[in-house]
C-alpha cells in the first residue's frame, strides 16, 4: 500500500489533492458544470457514474486496474482542475508497456493548473514504475477516450468527451505527442436502402451461410445474449489501439448500465448455420440532449428528462455505439447486412442522421464501410503520450 500524500507543483499557488473524502469527490464532480455553464456542446456524464468510476464495488475493472482521482485548488481554495489517473495493469501485460493513463481531465485555461494536474498523475505512476503518461483512456475501451482537437462547435455524445479547444494547446505546451487518434463518422440516412447494401448483404449471407435476426430484450436480460454479444466484441475489438479484454464481471457491468436503454429494434444480429454470433451492431437513439437537461443529475427530474427521451420524443439523430464482425468474416460484406436492416428501423422512427462512436483513423476496413453513404468525417480526438522523467 502507498501511503497518501500531498501533490504540490513548483508554484505555491496550485495545490493538487487526492480527492479521498466526500466533499473533495464532490468538488471533482462538480467542476465541469461551472466550466460548461454556458457551453451547447458539452454533454455531461451522471454524477452517480462519476462516483461508481471510483468504487471497486460498482466498477468490475479495478479488479485489474488503479484508478486515483485528483483535484486542483488554487490560492483562495477555488477548485481549477480535475484529473485521473489509471494504471491498466491488464493493458500493459497485454500490450508490454509500463504506462499510465489520465482521463477525466478538466482544467481552467492557466498552464500551471494543467502542468500540476499532468505532473501529479506522471508522479504517481513513476512512483508504481511507470516510464510513459497516455490519455486520455479510460480503463477499458468502451469508457470516453481521446481529447478533442477539431470541431468544437459540435455537440458532444454520451459516449464521448468535450472540451474547448485549449486542451489540446496546452497539452501540446506541456510535452505530448500524438499516439493515436479517432474520427467520428455522420451520414445522412437515405430514405430507402441502397441498392448496392442490397446486393452485397444478399450475396454474403447466402454465400457464407449467415442469417439475419433480431435479438428480443428477454434475451438481452435473461437469455445470455448479452454475455454473447461482449464475447464477439472481446474477439474482434482484440488487436485495436489500447484494448484489453472485458471479464465476466465487466460484461455483467456493462449489460446492467446499457442494455436497458437500447431499444432491441436498434440492434442488427448476424448468425452462422449453427447460430453462433458473428456481427451486431448495437445502436441507440441519441441521449445528448436528455443528459443536457439532466445537468448530470438523475434526480429530481434527470430521470424523467432521459425516460421522455427514451420513450415518447426521440431525437432525429442514432449513434451507432458499437459495431463488431468476428474476424473470421471481416470483410466479407456482413457490415452491408446491418444497413439493410437497420436503414428501414431508422426511417420508420423520424431518424435523419446518424453519428458513429470513436473509429481509429488508421481503421481502414472499418472507415471504408460508410463510403456508399457519403461519410463526413468530424471531432477527431486525439490519445497523448509523454515520458515519465526518472
Amino acid at each position: 500500500m502507498h501511503p497518501k500524500k500531498l501533490y504540490t507543483t513548483e508554484m505555491t499557488d496550485i495545490v493538487i489533492k487526492e480527492a479521498t473524502s466526500r466533499k473533495s469527490m464532490n468538488d471533482f464532480i462538480a467542476l465541469p458544470r461551472r466550466l460548461y455553464a454556458d457551453n451547447a456542446c458539452y454533454v455531461p456524464d451522471l454524477d452517480i457514474d462519476i462516483r461508481n468510476t471510483f468504487d471497486p464495488r460498482k466498477n468490475a475493472g479495478l479488479e485489474h486496474s488503479d484508478i486515483v482521482p485528483f483535484v486542483a485548488y488554487d490560492a483562495d481554495g477555488n477548485v481549477v482542475g480535475r484529473i485521473a489517473g489509471i494504471i491498466n495493469h491488464k493493458a500493459n501485460e497485454k500490450w508490454h508497456t509500463r504506462c499510465v493513463r489520465f482521463t477525466m481531465i478538466e482544467f481552467v485555461d492557466d498552464e500551471r493548473v494543467s502542468k500540476a494536474l499532468l505532473d501529479a498523475v506522471a508522479e504517481w505512476g513513476r512512483e508504481r514504475g511507470m516510464t510513459q503518461i497516455q490519455g486520455p483512456l479510460g480503463i477499458s475501451d468502451f469508457d470516453k477516450e481521446g481529447m478533442l482537437v477539431e470541431d468544437f462547435d459540435l455537440c458532444s455524445s454520451m459516449i464521448t468527451f468535450y472540451n474547448p479547444p485549449y486542451y489540446p494547446q496546452h497539452m501540446e505546451r506541456h510535452g505530448f505527442k500524438k499516439e493515436a487518434d479517432w474520427v467520428q463518422i455522420q451520414v445522412q440516412v437515405p430514405s430507402e436502402v441502397p441498392p448496392l447494401f442490397n446486393r452485397v448483404a444478399t450475396r454474403s449471407l447466402d454465400m457464407l451461410g449467415l442469417k439475419l435476426r433480431k435479438v428480443t430484450r428477454k434475451e438481452l436480460t435473461k437469455g445470455g445474449y448479452a454475455q454473447r454479444i461482449f464475447d464477439l466484441l472481446n474477439r474482434a475489438y482484440s488487436p485495436l489501439f489500447g484494448f484489453t479484454e472485458l471479464s465476466m464481471r465487466q460484461v455483467e457491468d456493462f449489460a446492467k448500465t446499457y442494455i436497458p436503454l437500447v431499444d432491441p429494434q436498434f440492434i442488427s444480429a448476424v448468425e452462422d448455420a449453427k447460430g453462433e454470433l458473428v456481427g451486431i451492431a448495437i445502436t441507440m437513439n441519441s441521449l445528448a440532449h436528455a443528459l443536457q437537461k439532466s445537468k448530470g443529475r438523475l434526480f429530481p427530474l434527470g430521470w424523467f428528462h432521459l425516460l421522455r427521451s427514451l420513450k415518447w420524443k426521440q431525437e432525429d439523430k442514432v449513434e451507432l455505439m458499437l459495431i463488431a464482425v468476428h474476424p473470421d468474416y471481416q470483410g466479407k460484406g456482413v457490415n452491408a447486412a446491418f444497413f439493410v436492416d437497420l436503414i428501414p428501423v431508422y426511417n420508420s422512427h423520424g431518424i435523419t442522421w446518424a453519428e458513429t462512436g470513436p473509429q481509429l483513423e488508421d481503421n481502414v476496413r472499418e472507415l471504408s464501410q460508410w463510403r456508399i453513404l457519403g461519410p463526413k468525417y468530424v471531432k477527431r480526438r486525439r490519445c497523448y503520450v509523454r515520458e515519465i522523467e526518472s
